[in-house]
Protein backbone atom coordinates (compact mmCIF):
# COMPACT_ATOMS: atom_id res chain seq x y z
CA UNK A 1 0.00 0.00 0.00
CA UNK A 2 1.17 3.21 -1.09
CA UNK A 3 2.41 5.76 1.46
CA UNK A 4 0.71 8.95 1.80
CA UNK A 5 3.90 12.07 2.45
CA UNK A 6 1.33 15.22 2.23
CA UNK A 7 -2.18 14.66 2.65
CA UNK A 8 -5.07 17.64 1.93
CA UNK A 9 -8.14 17.34 3.39
CA UNK A 10 -11.18 19.09 2.63
CA UNK A 11 -9.18 22.53 2.22
CA UNK A 12 -10.63 25.99 2.04
CA UNK A 13 -9.51 28.88 0.52
CA UNK A 14 -11.33 32.19 0.50
CA UNK A 15 -10.10 35.65 -0.08
CA UNK A 16 -13.07 37.34 1.22
CA UNK A 17 -15.80 36.71 -0.31
CA UNK A 18 -13.82 34.90 -3.16
CA UNK A 19 -14.07 31.61 -2.56
CA UNK A 20 -10.54 30.01 -4.85
CA UNK A 21 -10.62 26.30 -2.97
CA UNK A 22 -13.80 24.72 -2.39
CA UNK A 23 -12.88 21.54 -0.20
CA UNK A 24 -9.70 20.27 -1.88
CA UNK A 25 -8.78 16.32 -1.50
CA UNK A 26 -5.10 15.11 -2.22
CA UNK A 27 -2.93 12.34 -1.69
CA UNK A 28 0.36 12.39 -2.69
CA UNK A 29 2.62 8.99 -2.09
CA UNK A 30 6.36 8.77 -1.35
CA UNK A 31 8.61 8.35 -4.50
CA UNK A 32 5.95 10.27 -6.63
CA UNK A 33 6.59 12.41 -9.50
CA UNK A 34 3.03 13.98 -9.02
CA UNK A 35 1.77 16.66 -11.41
CA UNK A 36 -1.07 19.03 -10.51
CA UNK A 37 -3.07 20.16 -13.29
CA UNK A 38 -5.38 23.26 -13.94
CA UNK A 39 -6.14 26.30 -15.61
CA UNK A 40 -4.23 29.30 -14.93
CA UNK A 41 -5.77 31.26 -11.93
CA UNK A 42 -7.77 27.43 -10.95
CA UNK A 43 -5.85 27.50 -7.59
CA UNK A 44 -2.73 25.56 -8.10
CA UNK A 45 -0.12 28.16 -6.42
CA UNK A 46 -2.75 28.21 -3.45
CA UNK A 47 -2.22 24.60 -2.85
CA UNK A 48 1.28 24.49 -2.74
CA UNK A 49 1.07 27.74 -0.73
CA UNK A 50 -1.18 25.84 1.68
CA UNK A 51 1.12 23.31 2.18
CA UNK A 52 4.01 25.52 3.07
CA UNK A 53 2.30 27.20 5.11
CA UNK A 54 2.55 30.51 3.01
CA UNK A 55 -1.03 31.51 3.27
CA UNK A 56 -3.54 30.49 5.84
CA UNK A 57 -6.05 27.91 5.62
CA UNK A 58 -9.48 29.05 5.75
CA UNK A 59 -11.05 25.36 6.54
CA UNK A 60 -9.58 21.84 6.42
CA UNK A 61 -6.06 20.38 7.53
CA UNK A 62 -2.86 19.65 5.46
CA UNK A 63 -0.65 16.70 6.99
CA UNK A 64 2.96 16.72 6.03
CA UNK A 65 5.04 12.82 6.85
CA UNK A 66 2.30 11.75 8.99
CA UNK A 67 1.94 15.27 10.87
CA UNK A 68 -0.88 15.05 13.62
CA UNK A 69 -0.50 18.12 15.02
CA UNK A 70 0.57 21.82 14.28
CA UNK A 71 4.07 21.50 16.12
CA UNK A 72 4.70 18.67 13.74
CA UNK A 73 3.30 20.18 10.68
CA UNK A 74 5.43 23.05 11.12
CA UNK A 75 8.55 20.81 11.71
CA UNK A 76 8.18 18.67 8.53
CA UNK A 77 7.48 21.15 6.44
CA UNK A 78 11.09 21.77 7.23
CA UNK A 79 11.32 18.43 4.69
CA UNK A 80 10.10 20.38 1.62
CA UNK A 81 12.55 22.27 -0.98
CA UNK A 82 10.12 24.28 -3.25
CA UNK A 83 9.82 26.56 -6.29
CA UNK A 84 7.10 28.82 -5.62
CA UNK A 85 8.21 32.28 -7.55
CA UNK A 86 11.45 32.70 -6.96
CA UNK A 87 13.34 36.13 -5.60
CA UNK A 88 16.67 36.42 -5.90
CA UNK A 89 19.43 39.14 -5.33
CA UNK A 90 19.60 40.96 -8.52
CA UNK A 91 23.25 42.20 -7.99
CA UNK A 92 24.73 38.89 -6.74
CA UNK A 93 25.94 35.82 -8.96
CA UNK A 94 24.40 32.36 -8.74
CA UNK A 95 26.90 31.08 -6.08
CA UNK A 96 26.10 34.22 -3.75
CA UNK A 97 22.62 33.87 -4.36
CA UNK A 98 22.61 30.43 -3.02
CA UNK A 99 25.09 31.47 -0.37
CA UNK A 100 22.53 33.69 0.95
CA UNK A 101 19.39 30.37 0.81
CA UNK A 102 21.76 28.01 2.05
CA UNK A 103 22.15 30.16 5.50
CA UNK A 104 18.54 30.48 5.84
CA UNK A 105 18.12 27.33 5.67
CA UNK A 106 20.81 26.29 8.30
CA UNK A 107 23.44 24.85 6.27
CA UNK A 108 26.32 24.28 8.40
CA UNK A 109 29.16 26.58 6.59
CA UNK A 110 31.98 24.18 6.70
CA UNK A 111 29.10 22.32 4.12
CA UNK A 112 28.16 25.07 2.28
CA UNK A 113 30.64 25.37 -0.65
CA UNK A 114 30.65 21.68 -1.74
CA UNK A 115 26.62 21.81 -1.09
CA UNK A 116 26.60 24.93 -3.41
CA UNK A 117 28.88 23.19 -6.11
CA UNK A 118 26.61 20.30 -5.93
CA UNK A 119 23.42 21.82 -6.65
CA UNK A 120 25.02 24.23 -9.50
CA UNK A 121 26.39 21.97 -11.11
CA UNK A 122 23.25 19.66 -11.38
CA UNK A 123 21.51 22.61 -13.16
CA UNK A 124 24.11 23.13 -15.05
CA UNK A 125 24.75 26.81 -13.81
CA UNK A 126 28.46 26.00 -12.22
CA UNK A 127 30.47 28.03 -14.63
CA UNK A 128 28.15 31.10 -14.11
CA UNK A 129 30.10 34.17 -12.66
CA UNK A 130 27.69 37.10 -13.87
CA UNK A 131 25.09 38.64 -12.01
CA UNK A 132 21.65 37.17 -11.48
CA UNK A 133 20.03 40.43 -13.34
CA UNK A 134 21.68 39.56 -16.69
CA UNK A 135 20.11 35.82 -16.18
CA UNK A 136 17.86 34.71 -19.11
CA UNK A 137 14.43 33.62 -18.34
CA UNK A 138 15.86 29.77 -18.47
CA UNK A 139 18.90 30.55 -16.54
CA UNK A 140 16.44 32.05 -13.48
CA UNK A 141 14.56 28.72 -13.26
CA UNK A 142 17.55 26.62 -13.19
CA UNK A 143 18.80 28.59 -10.21
CA UNK A 144 15.36 28.36 -8.73
CA UNK A 145 15.37 24.74 -8.91
CA UNK A 146 19.09 25.25 -7.47
CA UNK A 147 17.70 26.90 -4.54
CA UNK A 148 14.50 24.51 -3.71
CA UNK A 149 17.37 21.73 -3.78
CA UNK A 150 19.72 22.96 -1.14
CA UNK A 151 20.13 20.27 1.43
CA UNK A 152 18.61 17.66 -0.53
CA UNK A 153 15.23 17.72 0.74
CA UNK A 154 12.51 15.24 1.17
CA UNK A 155 10.08 16.71 -0.67
CA UNK A 156 10.33 18.86 -3.67
CA UNK A 157 7.74 21.47 -4.94
CA UNK A 158 7.65 23.44 -8.24
CA UNK A 159 5.28 25.76 -9.56
CA UNK A 160 5.47 25.97 -13.21
CA UNK A 161 9.32 25.14 -13.51
CA UNK A 162 9.46 24.94 -17.48
CA UNK A 163 7.88 28.21 -17.59
CA UNK A 164 9.52 30.40 -20.83
CA UNK A 165 12.04 27.47 -21.49
CA UNK A 166 12.61 26.56 -25.18
CA UNK A 167 12.49 22.67 -25.70
CA UNK A 168 15.15 21.81 -24.37
CA UNK A 169 15.40 23.59 -21.35
CA UNK A 170 12.09 21.42 -20.66
CA UNK A 171 13.63 18.62 -21.43
CA UNK A 172 16.51 19.20 -19.30
CA UNK A 173 13.94 20.02 -16.37
CA UNK A 174 12.30 16.67 -16.91
CA UNK A 175 15.55 15.17 -16.27
CA UNK A 176 16.25 16.50 -13.57
CA UNK A 177 12.98 15.95 -11.82
CA UNK A 178 13.52 12.25 -12.73
CA UNK A 179 16.91 12.20 -11.23
CA UNK A 180 15.89 13.88 -7.92
CA UNK A 181 13.54 10.82 -7.65
CA UNK A 182 15.44 7.89 -8.90
CA UNK A 183 18.69 9.20 -7.28
CA UNK A 184 18.54 11.50 -4.14
CA UNK A 185 15.23 9.89 -3.67
CA UNK A 186 12.52 12.59 -3.58
CA UNK A 187 9.08 12.92 -3.53
CA UNK A 188 8.61 15.78 -6.43
CA UNK A 189 5.36 17.53 -6.69
CA UNK A 190 5.26 20.01 -9.97
CA UNK A 191 2.36 21.87 -11.85
CA UNK A 192 2.62 23.08 -15.42
CA UNK A 193 0.08 24.02 -18.34
CA UNK A 194 2.28 21.85 -20.60
CA UNK A 195 0.02 18.98 -20.63
CA UNK A 196 1.87 17.02 -23.15
CA UNK A 197 5.37 17.72 -21.17
CA UNK A 198 3.59 16.99 -17.50
CA UNK A 199 2.46 13.61 -19.09
CA UNK A 200 5.77 12.68 -19.81
CA UNK A 201 7.35 13.33 -16.66
CA UNK A 202 4.64 12.59 -14.07
CA UNK A 203 3.09 9.37 -13.12
CA UNK A 204 0.48 10.57 -10.49
CA UNK A 205 -1.87 13.34 -11.66
CA UNK A 206 -4.67 15.58 -9.32
CA UNK A 207 -6.63 17.04 -11.63
CA UNK A 208 -7.74 20.72 -10.19
CA UNK A 209 -11.28 22.18 -11.26
CA UNK A 210 -13.72 24.76 -9.69
CA UNK A 211 -11.54 24.78 -6.79
CA UNK A 212 -11.59 21.23 -5.99
CA UNK A 213 -9.74 18.03 -7.13
CA UNK A 214 -11.62 16.44 -9.49
CA UNK A 215 -9.68 13.40 -10.22
CA UNK A 216 -6.50 11.80 -8.96
CA UNK A 217 -5.27 9.41 -11.60
CA UNK A 218 -2.16 7.27 -12.21
CA UNK A 219 -0.37 7.02 -16.08
CA UNK A 220 -1.23 3.30 -15.77
CA UNK A 221 -5.22 4.07 -15.61
CA UNK A 222 -4.58 6.57 -18.21
CA UNK A 223 -3.57 4.37 -20.86
CA UNK A 224 -6.27 2.29 -19.78
CA UNK A 225 -9.15 4.66 -20.34
CA UNK A 226 -9.45 5.16 -23.57
CA UNK A 227 -7.70 3.26 -26.71
CA UNK A 228 -8.48 3.61 -30.62
CA UNK A 229 -7.39 1.54 -33.87
CA UNK A 230 -6.58 4.20 -36.25
CA UNK A 231 -7.04 2.10 -39.65
CA UNK A 232 -5.79 2.77 -43.58
CA UNK A 233 -7.81 1.56 -45.95
CA UNK A 234 -7.74 1.60 -50.18
CA UNK A 235 -10.79 2.76 -50.85
CA UNK A 236 -12.54 4.86 -48.81
CA UNK A 237 -15.84 4.87 -49.91
CA UNK A 238 -16.25 0.85 -49.35
CA UNK A 239 -15.10 1.16 -46.08
CA UNK A 240 -17.64 3.53 -45.10
CA UNK A 241 -20.20 1.01 -46.29
CA UNK A 242 -19.04 -1.22 -43.85
CA UNK A 243 -15.73 -2.99 -43.96
CA UNK A 244 -16.92 -6.33 -43.64
CA UNK A 245 -19.03 -6.19 -46.80
CA UNK A 246 -16.58 -4.40 -48.82
CA UNK A 247 -13.74 -6.53 -48.83
CA UNK A 248 -11.35 -3.42 -47.99
CA UNK A 249 -7.70 -4.05 -48.01
CA UNK A 250 -6.09 -2.85 -44.31
CA UNK A 251 -3.01 -1.00 -45.64
CA UNK A 252 -2.07 -0.15 -41.73
CA UNK A 253 -3.49 -0.27 -38.36
CA UNK A 254 -1.97 2.06 -35.68
CA UNK A 255 -3.37 1.41 -31.65
CA UNK A 256 -3.80 4.88 -29.92
CA UNK A 257 -4.64 6.14 -26.40
CA UNK A 258 -6.26 8.48 -24.59
CA UNK A 259 -3.66 11.84 -24.16
CA UNK A 260 -3.74 13.81 -20.50
CA UNK A 261 -4.75 16.61 -22.69
CA UNK A 262 -7.42 14.72 -23.80
CA UNK A 263 -8.31 12.99 -20.52
CA UNK A 264 -8.06 16.80 -19.11
CA UNK A 265 -10.63 18.26 -21.54
CA UNK A 266 -12.65 15.46 -21.60
CA UNK A 267 -13.14 15.66 -17.79
CA UNK A 268 -13.72 19.40 -17.69
CA UNK A 269 -14.59 20.76 -20.39
CA UNK A 270 -13.63 23.45 -22.72
CA UNK A 271 -11.29 24.29 -25.23
CA UNK A 272 -7.43 24.06 -24.92
CA UNK A 273 -5.54 27.28 -23.75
Amino acid sequence: MSEAIIELKDIRKHYGKHEVLKGVNMQINRGDIYGLIGRNGAGKTTIFKMILGLSEITDGTVSIAGSRTRAELYKNRSKIGFLVGSRFFSYLSARENLKYYATVKGIPHRQMKKEIDRVLEIVGLQNVKKPFKTFSLGMGQRLGIAGAILGNPEILILDEPTNGLDPQGIADVRHMLQRFREEFNMTVVVSSHILGELENTADRFGILNDGIVVREITKADLAEKESAIEIAVDDLEKARKLLTEGGVKIMREVEERSTLEDYYFKLVGGGRE
